[in-house]
């Protein structure tokens, strides 16, 4: 019996190399984007939704505050997370349009020796609401929100 021989490593043959590159070409093509996407028309439902999301980071902001000065051992441990949760608060007002009311501090303060507990559920809150936010933008305004969303998981779990 003769020795079968092994197949040889797959060659593409120009046809599939083609097909290749154009479903590549139409891919990269539908990622870019035009000015008219990036001046993406807002309900004034998401406009609504987003001022409402910028109220819950301002009441985040005030619980950073309340917290800190429950328990200053804390701020001086986490005082950057407060620093991101600002500046997350300016990137949502840059996003949001028209005038808004300014957002309620908390309803409650932290207990005695729970500052850190009491942090951590404020947190999870506002991540959770910038979450379900996010579901109802679209484009930039989604992607900010869900950006603000991850962070903020990223601090509760700093503070676990």
């Amino acid at each position: 019996m003769p020795p079968t021989a092994l197949p040889g490593p797959r060659t593409f043959t120009r046809r599939t190399l083609l097909a290749v590159s154009a479903a590549g070409l139409v891919a990269v093509a539908g990622c870019t984007s035009s000015p008219d996407d990036e001046r993406e028309a807002v309900t004034s439902e998401q406009a609504d939704e987003l001022a409402g999301q910028v109220a819950v980071q301002e009441t985040l902001v005030a619980a950073y505050d309340l917290a800190f000065g429950a328990d200053p051992a804390l701020a001086a441990a986490v005082a950057d997370l407060a620093t991101q949760a600002g500046e997350q608060l300016d990137r949502l007002r840059d996003a949001a349009p028209g005038d808004r009311p300014e957002g309620p501090p908390p309803t409650d303060t932290p207990p005695a020796g729970g500052a850190q507990a009491w942090l951590r559920a404020q947190i999870a809150a506002a991540a959770t609401s910038h979450a379900a936010a996010c579901l109802d933008q679209s484009g930039a305004r989604a992607a900010l929100l869900g950006s603000v969303a991850a962070g903020l998981r990223g601090h509760e779990a700093r503070l676990a």
